[in-house]
């Protein structure tokens, strides 16, 4: 696993555009504000360029790619075509699945079940339905957090609506897999859970 994952605060920032079919971010390091991870979805067909401007987005695949700026591959998300609940799949630096998302069945606020490659349980993911604040459980203990409130050192470069944070807690070491799957289950937060 690579060394980026260690940390604990990661500030994403969401590319816009007026006409952008692609989903891409930058994760920065709060406390140096450089970006530290790229987040790209590079390979869409031009059928999913165009369904991604109509009621059909939230049903379209993706196959995003999170690397460091030099290029190495971190993790890699993926899913087919979504017509009613979204299944991804996790793969890690070397395309070795690691874990899955499943989205839950009428949740409130949104929320999908996070497992490992034996589709074992890691967490859930659960959100308010009153704003953009969720939380990753492992029963009653929370194991990361994400929001679009920031008041730390990034306040000034992270204010639109497109930016957030993850804080990911000291209770989940260091080289766990669970870090590679929250990080990945944020980015398919906006796809799958907001659009």
């Amino acid at each position: 696993m690579h060394e980026v994952l260690h940390r604990n605060i990661y500030l994403v920032k969401e590319h816009v555009g007026m006409f952008k079919a692609a989903n891409n971010y930058d994760i920065y390091d709060p406390d140096s504000e450089v970006i530290i991870m790229e987040c790209r979805e590079e390979r869409l067909g031009i059928l999913t360029k165009i369904l991604r401007f109509t009621d059909f987005k939230r049903m379209t695949p993706f196959d995003i790619r999170i690397s460091t700026p030099e290029g190495q591959q971190i993790v890699r998300v993926k899913r087919g075509i979504s017509l009613f609940l979204s299944e991804v799949q996790v793969l890690d630096e070397s395309d070795r699945v690691i874990g899955f998302f499943k989205q839950k069945f009428l949740s409130i606020g949104g929320a999908f079940t996070v497992l490992d490659a034996n589709e074992t349980p890691v967490c859930e993911l659960k959100g308010k339905w009153t704003g953009w604040d969720f939380k990753f459980l492992y029963g009653e203990t929370e194991l990361a957090h994400v929001t679009k409130k920031w008041a730390g050192i990034g306040k000034e470069l992270f204010t639109s609506a497109d930016n957030y944070v993850l804080q990911i807690s000291d209770s989940v070491p260091a080289d766990n897999v669970a870090r590679q799957l929250i990080l990945a289950a944020v980015m398919c937060i906006d796809m799958v859970l907001k659009e």
